[in-house]
């Protein structure tokens, strides 16, 4: 397959070629900062750029969004430091809602099989609803009403209302690391060399 020949994401972008780059330099600069500038500055550089964002929304610093004018946020939401929107498509996010740091949500993908042409599709996160940190939540999502989705979770289709989604597994001992510690030899201990 030829990627030179994909068609490009030139096409999710729902704005001219000057506003896309205009927005690349304000993100950078008030979005992405990593200074604990204000978050109502960011909110208004994001609304500035066509976001719908509602009153009480905490915004905090690291995030990105690749496009604003698919961003829709409701009241008193919280947005983690260092989340990513990598927003082809439109991301609607409820009332009350936290995504947690460093989580990671797209609504891009490509045909794999044919062209790697760019497909989109939205993402949706309804009131209440808790992405833990690290999260990954896939293009056609829906996260139900007060779920919450466990940390480091990939997520695709439909979380129900009320749910904990995550890995079923939990956390288990897998062996020692040094063998001296575990037969009882200690070779940090105090006063050894």
């Amino acid at each position: 397959m030829d990627l030179s020949k994909a068609p490009g994401s030139k096409e999710s972008w729902g704005r001219p070629r000057p506003v896309v780059y205009l927005w690349s330099a304000c993100e950078l600069v008030f979005v992405t900062n990593p200074w604990q500038i204000s978050s109502r500055l960011r909110v208004a550089v994001l609304r500035a750029f066509g976001a719908e964002i509602a009153d009480g929304v905490i915004f905090r610093p690291r995030t990105r969004v690749k496009a604003p004018w698919k961003l829709h946020i409701g009241p008193r939401s919280w947005i983690g430091e260092g989340v990513w929107f990598h927003n082809q498509d439109h991301v609607w996010i409820g009332a009350d809602v936290v995504i947690s740091q460093e989580s990671f949500l797209t609504t891009g993908s490509h045909r794999v099989r044919t062209d790697m042409g760019l497909v989109t599709s939205p993402i949706r996160i309804d009131d209440g609803a808790w992405v833990t940190s690290r999260c990954m939540v896939l293009g056609g999502t829906r996260i139900g009403r007060s779920a919450v989705i466990q940390p480091m979770t990939v997520v695709k289709g439909t979380v129900g209302a009320n749910r904990i989604y995550g890995a079923s597994n939990q956390p288990a001992e897998l062996g020692d690391r040094f063998t001296e510690e575990a037969d009882g030899r200690n070779p940090a201990a105090p006063g050894r060399p």
